[in-house]
């Protein structure tokens, strides 16, 4: 488990990927975190601009640079390196070696959010020994006597608990997440997320664990105690659930320990407009339709109260044909979240209270 007083300045490692949906990572922290400033990226492909304005049109002062050497020139030497990137099975790519090494020998210190452990490459963890830095692998399961198993204490938790939940990978459930809370803060209501990935910690979220970390038998434990620890200490009015991968991603089927081990009795469902296979891969099969996925989480007697979409590679109009779309269909607010905000969430989420 790693230290949650790890905290600091960084740049994102995203090697002329950061354009790539593997770069969630990245993104998620372009547009939040509590815990990291970020102060660039190093991207020799997209270089030249600014981060956030390149993510989504928003000027975020997160400058992109073309080699770590021209970043700490131009912005000063960070506390961490963070590799901005989720590959599919969490293997290291090779393209991302160069930039560790040489962080490493800059003296900054990795923050590495894969199941491939730099702590495990020799190579690395002498150069980090040379150079009196960390390699912090994030993902690092937690010690067996510090697993918690699944009791009846979650039924005891009276706020809401909302699940976010997609129709599959990599959509934006984390960052939809990220925004509501925002706005419910801003409204002074208290909220609060249920990290299950390595992105949402990195966010400086309190209360959760690493998924995909975690022993089987354990996750509806981890995942209730995070709820009931957050209920107890914080006594908020909303708790969310971040989702992790869908409930038919073939690849790695999940949310139903949301549904039914966290007690959430309302989803929030994510769905990007143009994904049209699971994973954008056409042998995992297409991703069913958005009406079918409401069923199915309405058979864990849990309510769709709003669908998210992602318009990624849509222009405006073919965002707002879809969004008119799918409320006709479903009678259910429909909301587009980077043209139009989230405020529109905050009356339905009102009436759960």
């Amino acid at each position: 488990m790693v230290a949650n007083n790890i905290a600091g300045t960084a740049f994102l490692l995203t090697s002329g990927a950061f354009l790539e949906v593997d770069a969630k990572t990245s993104h998620g922290l372009i547009r939040g975190s509590s815990r990291f400033t970020i102060t660039a990226v190093i991207d020799y492909i997209h270089s030249g601009g600014d981060a956030g304005e390149l993510l989504d049109g928003k000027h975020r002062n997160i400058p992109i640079l073309k080699s770590l050497e021209e970043a700490v020139q131009k912005v000063g030497k960070p506390d961490y390196c963070i590799i901005g990137i989720a590959t599919v099975g969490g293997r290291l790519p090779s393209f991302l070696e160069e930039s560790i090494t040489k962080a490493l020998s800059h003296g900054i210190s990795i923050i590495n959010g894969l199941h491939d452990f730099l702590q495990k490459r020799p190579a690395f963890v002498k150069l980090a020994e040379d150079n009196n830095v960390q390699l912090i692998d994030v993902r690092k399961p937690k010690q067996f006597g510090e697993l918690n198993f699944w009791t009846a204490e979650i039924f005891s938790v009276k706020c809401p608990v909302i699940a976010l939940l997609g129709t599959d990978c990599a959509v934006g459930k984390r960052t939809t997440g990220h925004l509501i809370l925002d706005a419910l803060r801003e409204e002074g209501k208290k909220a609060e997320m249920i990290y299950t990935g390595q992105t949402g910690w990195m966010q400086g979220h309190k209360y959760g664990f690493i998924f995909d970390a975690t022993i089987n038998d354990f996750v509806s434990g981890e995942l209730a105690n995070a709820i009931i620890e957050a209920y107890k200490n914080e006594d908020p009015d909303y708790i969310f659930i971040e989702g992790q991968s869908a409930l038919r991603n073939p690849s790695g089927p999940c949310g139903s320990e949301m549904l039914v081990s966290g007690n959430a009795r309302y989803a929030i469902l994510v769905h990007e407009i143009k994904r049209g296979y699971y994973d954008e891969n056409p042998e995992w099969g297409a991703v069913l339709s958005v009406e079918s996925e409401i069923r199915l989480i309405e058979s864990y007697n849990s309510e769709v109260i709003a669908l998210v979409l992602n318009t990624r590679n849509c222009n405006l109009e073919e965002a707002r044909t879809a969004k008119n779309k799918y409320h006709n269909e479903l009678g259910i607010p429909v909301i587009i979240p980077i043209e139009d905000g989230i405020d529109s969430i905050l009356p339905v989420l009102g009436k759960l209270e």
